[in-house]
């Protein structure tokens, strides 16, 4: 009877456990509430805002409790670092950034972007800032402007830290003193909210918190959890906006277009070159680009473009090389010091441009010097053979001809070829006496 109530009463036991654990989710995930977690390992620029405001508009039209930016990023372009952080604070769902996992780090616009978040987290081993805006060669900006920029930058990300709640002094020191952060410091200076792990532990730790400005509960203790990253279509679009692939799409298109005004009719270099053009096309149009830059690559293009019919012996595609090489290491200045074209890669796309270009004009020039092999031309000198009433056999066909010196022409006799008139008969001379039998 004593066994019988013991496991009465661990059944009874086992059951209340159940049901307040059930009764602990549903307090924590109201409702079966769910966490989108976005994953951003790559540098901030057009094709990633668009990634990243997507996904926050998605968060927010489809009721997620928080979205979750999970973030490993060296920075990237002031512009679209400034769009995501306007939808950031826009967007009606609260937005967790996430520095994770351990050994990533939020660098430079990464830094502005979680600075913007309603609640920023770290991970153990992550670092935060070095923030300093730089020129668009890397190197330091020049007294005046530096100051200007500066003081802009500075302004920015001091406002966004003082208005959720974190320490704008620290914030400030990552643009003018390029301060940067380990994540249990920058949790110790206030430069974020909280440190976890993983993404279940910091779910856990920011349950209940009151988000400002916003002012939204965070209910995301037990929240289901999605992940998301980006799709194969963003991924080449990010590819296709470097500028090396930029300035290599731009040479393969005029490589391919040059190659089927030589040769019209190919069709194949003419197809793959537009399609080429096109693509760096598309690459101008995401990135900002220099308007000297760009104007120097089209005059390269004419250059090149001139050299396939104008005989200058080189000197017009050494000059379309050298511009082309300027052109491209000015195009994506404004973008900035990520965002550059490679000396080298530079120097092989316009070299390796100038020698299709030499060897195509050198079997021009082969071909002009060469000796004509089709036409009536070809014949002069050729022998022919006499047949009869003033025709001539020549290379099995008849034709009209008369002697030059006005003698007669005698049938069988072999002459030699010496002009062609107008009226396409031929003027034979020099007759040589067939042995005959």
């Amino acid at each position: 009877m004593v066994t019988g109530l013991a496991r009465a009463l661990g059944t009874f036991l086992a059951g209340a456990a159940v049901v307040l654990v059930i009764a602990g989710t549903a307090a924590g995930a109201p409702n079966g509430s769910k966490v989108l977690v976005v994953e951003f390992e790559n540098d901030v620029n057009p094709v990633t805002q668009d990634y990243l405001v997507d996904e926050m508009r998605r968060g927010a039209k489809d009721g997620y409790a928080a979205v979750v930016i999970e973030m490993d990023t060296p920075g990237g372009l002031g512009s679209s670092m400034r769009k995501i952080v306007k939808e950031m604070l826009a967007v009606d769902v609260p937005v967790v950034v996430y520095v994770a996992p351990s050994g990533s780090s939020a660098d430079s616009a990464g830094a502005v972007i979680g600075q913007a978040a309603d609640v920023l987290a770290m991970a153990p081993q992550t670092n935060i800032g070095s923030s300093t805006p730089i020129s668009a060669t890397g190197g330091d900006l020049g007294k005046d402007l530096r100051k200007k920029v500066i003081n802009d930058a500075a302004a920015y990300i001091a406002e966004l830290a003082r208005e959720h709640g974190r320490n704008a002094d620290a914030a400030e020191a990552m643009v003018r003193d390029a301060a940067n952060f380990g994540a249990r410091e920058a949790l110790a200076k206030g430069v974020i909210d909280v440190m976890a792990p993983t993404v279940p532990a910091l779910l856990e730790k920011i349950d209940g918190t009151k988000v400002v400005p916003k002012g939204i509960v965070l209910h995301t203790a037990g929240a289901q959890v999605e992940r998301v990253e980006m799709g194969f279509w963003k991924r080449a679009l990010d590819v296709l906006i470097d500028p090396n692939i930029i300035a290599l799409m731009l040479s393969l298109g005029l490589v391919g277009i040059l190659v089927e005004l030589w040769n019209p009719g190919l069709i194949l270099p003419g197809t793959v070159g537009v399609i080429s053009l096109l693509v760096g096309l598309y690459g101008l149009q995401v990135l900002p680009v220099s308007a000297a830059g760009a104007l120097l690559m089209l005059f390269a293009a004419g250059l090149f473009v001139a050299e396939a019919f104008i005989v200058s012996h080189g000197a017009l595609a050494l000059a379309g090389a050298v511009t082309f090489v300027i052109g491209a290491l000015m195009l994506f200045d404004p973008a900035g010091a990520a965002y550059q074209v490679s000396v080298w890669t530079a120097i092989a796309i316009a070299g390796t441009l100038a020698l299709l270009l030499g060897f195509a004009l050198s079997r021009v020039v082969k071909a002009r010097r060469n000796p004509v092999e089709v036409g009536v031309g070809q014949m002069v000198g050729g022998e022919a053979v006499v047949r009869r009433d003033g025709w001539v056999s020549v290379g099995g066909e008849l034709w009209r001809a008369r002697s030059a010196d006005g003698g007669v022409l005698v049938p069988g006799e072999h002459v030699t070829v010496e002009a062609v008139e107008d009226d396409l008969g031929l003027v034979v001379g020099s007759p040589h006496p067939t042995e005959r039998a």
